[in-house]
């Protein structure tokens, strides 16, 4: 049996009976319409949070925002970046003072360094003691391995160079004084070259000049006679004695380099103003002391030689690139030639 109700004029909002309210649909219980079919959709749950004064713990509220003022104010917040505002523009004032700007993937701007913090940076950057003091020992080497490269550049290049230049020019000279007859056989200053030896094997030809000073003589490419002191020897134009020279096997024009490859016979040529000697290559001593001056003697120990003669001696240093040692050469003479008469055959040969 149905129960009859009595007719209301209206309900407590003011709206007649029998008739759907005005404004929000919400007020039925159920979703707002859609715009299209004009069909009850279900109200996300979140959204109902938000209208009494909720934040979701999900995060933002997709869609339009609903409920109070206070509740729109909140999720207009939250689209512009959350409580901390909107990013800063590239430029600004923050950006301006030194602070990283944020990047993809970054969380946010970083805070510039304090001074304590950029002391310590630097600090950690700067090099320690020990690297540096391996990059100063490092320079050290190189400038070492430098230098003694050039010293031998010089020792084994430059002073041949130098040397050969100033031999040529004492035996052009030399030469020139012969044919002008500016200079007679006799006494010689030291340093004065006054003779040419010519080794014809070696492709030798070298001034003798007096003396065996490294400065005047041997350092300038020439060969020096022992003519001094304790040690002075006989000229070639004597009746008997030893004809004593020294020279550079290495450095300094080294015009004994290769004595050593003279063989028994070789001509050793000593030519004057007024004469050529030619000696025949007698003995070798490989080595001896520097101090056995014995090898210069009229009669040279160690030679072979029994009786006076006529002697030439060729003194020099070994092994090559040291002064440690001597090596010793004798020649016996066999012919003396005017100059008048021509070159000897040792020379023309």
């Amino acid at each position: 049996m149905t129960a009859l109700r009595p007719e209301r004029d209206a309900d407590a909002a003011g709206t007649p009976y029998g008739q759907e309210p005005y404004g929000d649909p919400d007020a039925l219980g159920g979703g707002p319409h859609d715009d299209e079919t004009v069909a009850l959709r279900v109200v996300d749950p979140a959204a109902r949070i938000s209208d009494r004064g909720s934040t979701p713990a999900s995060g933002p509220v997709s869609g339009p925002a609903t409920g109070g003022r206070a509740a729109r104010r909140k999720a207009a917040k939250r689209r512009q970046g959350g409580r901390g505002g909107a990013r800063r523009a590239p430029g600004t004032a923050e950006s301006q003072s030194g602070a990283a700007e944020p990047q993809d993937g970054d969380e946010g701007p970083r805070a510039p360094l304090t001074r304590v913090e950029a002391r310590r940076l630097a600090r950690a950057r700067r090099p320690s003691p020990a690297t540096v003091a391996s990059r100063v020992i490092g320079e050290l080497f190189i400038t070492t391995g430098v230098l003694m490269l050039l010293f031998v550049s010089y020792q084994l290049w430059w002073t041949n160079v130098r040397a050969h230049a100033q031999a040529d020019k004492e035996a052009s000279s030399l030469q020139d004084d012969w044919a002008d007859g500016k200079r007679n056989p006799g006494s010689f200053e030291p340093g004065q070259g006054f003779a040419l030896l010519h080794i014809p094997k070696l492709d030798v030809v070298v001034p003798i000049a007096e003396g065996v000073s490294n400065d005047k003589v041997l350092d300038r490419g020439m060969v020096g006679h022992y003519g001094e002191g304790a040690l002075k020897t006989a000229m070639p134009d004597a009746k008997t004695g030893n004809f004593g020279l020294a020279g550079h096997r290495n450095t300094h024009g080294e015009p004994f380099r290769y004595i050593n490859k003279l063989k028994p016979g070789d001509p050793i040529v000593v030519e004057t103003q007024d004469e050529y000697f030619v000696y025949k290559m007698a003995s070798i001593l490989p080595v001896t002391s520097p101090s056995n001056t014995t090898v210069l003697d009229p009669v040279p120990q160690q030679s072979g030689f029994k009786e006076p003669g006529r002697y030439i001696t060729l003194t020099t240093c070994t092994p090559e690139f040291t002064s440690k040692y001597r090596m010793i050469v004798w020649g016996k003479m066999v012919e003396e030639r005017p100059r008048s008469k021509g070159k000897p055959d040792a020379l023309v040969n």
